[in-house]
């Protein structure tokens, strides 16, 4: 049912509460919107920092998350969903090799965005819960290891599992060595490159 405002224009009596539903999604997508934005100013951020960043009060934002984890877990879900996005555009049909190189280097630029978010999460949440949240990012550079397994590109000798692992330890340190200054973030991509290429080609004959 609909009613005539005092211009005469046609309103809907749900539009209050539609409005509102409206409004809370658009807070929910700031905030979380905000929150690696903030993290990365300050991997201590408040949740008043936070809040402030999306422009909301402090209250409206434990309207959505009870907690600074709960808020944390979902913002690496929502990153790592735009994460996905990005890398699902990133050509792997070709050599393996070649295709690992621009993997790395679009999930590097992921990383970096997101390593003060990630370094929150290392503290809120418990590393099981972080490696499951990253299942769904990590298969597609699994299914690229098992291929150049296949293919004689990378070594075999070893377990598409250890190679997984090595490739976190390496961005994780590429993103540790920036935040201490020791690594200008434009070199990070070729730094990590240059370990992983040679460490996963198959051992010379």
């Amino acid at each position: 049912m609909s009613a005539t405002d005092h211009t005469g224009a046609a309103t809907s009596r749900e539009g209050g509460p539609s409005n509102q539903r409206a409004d809370a999604q658009r807070n929910r997508g700031a905030i979380l919107v905000a929150t690696p934005i903030a993290l990365r100013k300050n991997p201590d951020a408040s949740i008043a920092d936070i809040a402030a960043e999306a422009g909301v009060g402090r209250m409206t934002l434990y309207g959505h998350f009870k907690t600074r984890a709960e808020l944390i877990e979902a913002a690496v879900v929502e990153s790592l969903k735009r994460g996905d996005d990005v890398l699902s555009e990133v050509p792997l049909d070709d050599d393996p090799a070649e295709a690992l190189g621009r993997l790395v280097e679009s999930s590097w630029t992921l990383v970096d965005q997101a390593r003060g978010l990630l370094a929150a999460a290392q503290k809120e949440l418990p590393a099981a819960r972080i490696r499951e949240l990253h299942e769904t990012v990590e298969a597609r550079m699994r299914n690229l290891l098992e291929r150049g397994q296949r293919e004689g590109r990378f070594r075999d000798d070893l377990p598409v599992s250890w190679l997984l692992t090595t490739t976190h330890v390496v961005i994780n340190a590429a993103a540790d060595e920036i935040t201490a200054g020791r690594l200008d973030p434009s070199d990070a991509a070729h730094f990590i490159n240059a370990v992983l290429q040679p460490a996963f080609a198959p051992p010379a004959d």
